[in-house]
């Protein structure tokens, strides 16, 4: 995570950024709409007003959280696409003990609450991880497969045992599980529901840092993702590092509860996430695995996603998944470009 390669991922972001939106201005003019007055209005409406920022900076929070999920799977050579699944799992979690330990004080309550969405997550992910351990399965297959099941048996034991009748979700939290909102606290973003977890999410951007490049256990799951072989003969624990590494990651997509149901809804819904867990992996894949430039692609998808219902009425909102598609894949393709130019530069100097 040196500084040349992070100026190589943003300048590869920052071309894919500007040529997705002339191709974007494409599409908005074969539909009869002036792409500068709709681009205008995506900025005024997102960065133009407390309320705009507050709206894309809720939405970049779970995918700070999946991020850094697939992120840290990418590291250790793993690839998670289960993030889906375990953050589905871990809300439910998270809302269960929330409502069901009505009696505890909020110093106990929510952190207990956030354990249990950690852990939910680190569950769901374990299981992917100890598959692959024991008998080789691909990770791939595992997590595709963990995420039906996770949707299915959350469906069921909603609406078995713990929906509110004529809804999909489950009874409210306690109120002394709620974490605060920044209009309710600091009285800045008014009426959007930005709330205190993307402190959860900054921190753990600045733990993966220091895991992965400060720590033993850090060189060893950087070690296996680069050479799984080569960290074979020097004698690390491969099984146990991919169990670790599956339930690490399964966690850290397990605290997207806590912005939903902790600060926004505060209980649990079916069908909440709209593929967060799956948008994670292009967070990860634009951002390099690097955790402080999640932060930033999150923010870049959550302005995207909260611009493309403010232009609904002028433009289609599939406007903005055709956008975050091309950014994607111009990133990708941009990234490896420069990529090659800098090591054919350096070869000609040296």
């Amino acid at each position: 995570m040196n500084l040349k390669t992070t100026y190589k991922n943003i300048a590869g972001l920052a071309i894919s950024i500007i040529i997705s939106l002339l191709i974007g201005a494409i599409f908005i003019s074969f539909i009869g709409k002036d792409p500068l007055q709709i681009y205008c209005k995506i900025l005024s409406e997102t960065l133009g007003s407390d309320y705009g920022i507050g709206q894309v900076l809720f939405k970049a929070t779970p995918l700070i959280f999946t991020g850094l999920a697939v992120a840290f799977a990418f590291e250790a050579g793993l690839f998670n696409i289960g993030a889906e699944g375990q953050l589905t799992i871990g809300a439910f979690a998270t809302a269960w003990v929330a409502f069901a330990l009505t009696g505890l004080p909020s110093i106990l309550l929510i952190p207990i609450s956030i354990i249990a969405g950690i852990i939910g997550g680190a569950i769901w992910g374990g299981i992917a991880g100890l598959l692959k351990a024991k008998t080789g399965s691909h990770e791939v297959i595992n997590t595709i497969m963990m995420n039906f099941i996770a949707a299915a048996l959350v469906s069921y034991l909603l609406n078995a045992l713990f929906n509110v009748h004529g809804t999909i979700h489950t009874p409210e939290i306690s109120p002394d599980a709620v974490i605060g909102r920044f209009d309710s606290i600091f009285g800045i973003f008014k009426g959007a529901p930005f709330n205190l977890s993307i402190l959860i999410g900054l921190t753990c951007c600045v733990l993966m840092y220091y895991i992965i490049q400060k720590t033993p256990i850090g060189y060893e799951i950087k070690a296996m993702g680069f050479n799984k072989s080569a960290a074979e003969y020097a004698k690390i624990n491969i099984k146990k590092l991919t169990l670790i590494s599956m339930m690490i990651s399964g966690g850290l997509a397990g605290l997207v509860g806590t912005n939903y149901v902790l600060g926004y809804k505060h209980y649990f819904e079916l069908g909440f996430s709209e593929g967060t867990g799956y948008l994670g992996i292009a967070v990860a894949l634009i951002s390099k695995n690097n955790p402080f430039l999640i932060i930033f692609v999150s923010i870049l998808f959550g302005l995207l996603e909260y611009g493309g219902l403010v232009i609904n009425p002028e433009v289609p909102k599939e406007l903005v998944t055709i956008l975050q598609g091309i950014i994607i894949l111009m990133a990708i393709i941009f990234s490896k470009m420069i990529e090659k130019n800098f090591k054919l530069s350096k070869s000609v100097l040296t």
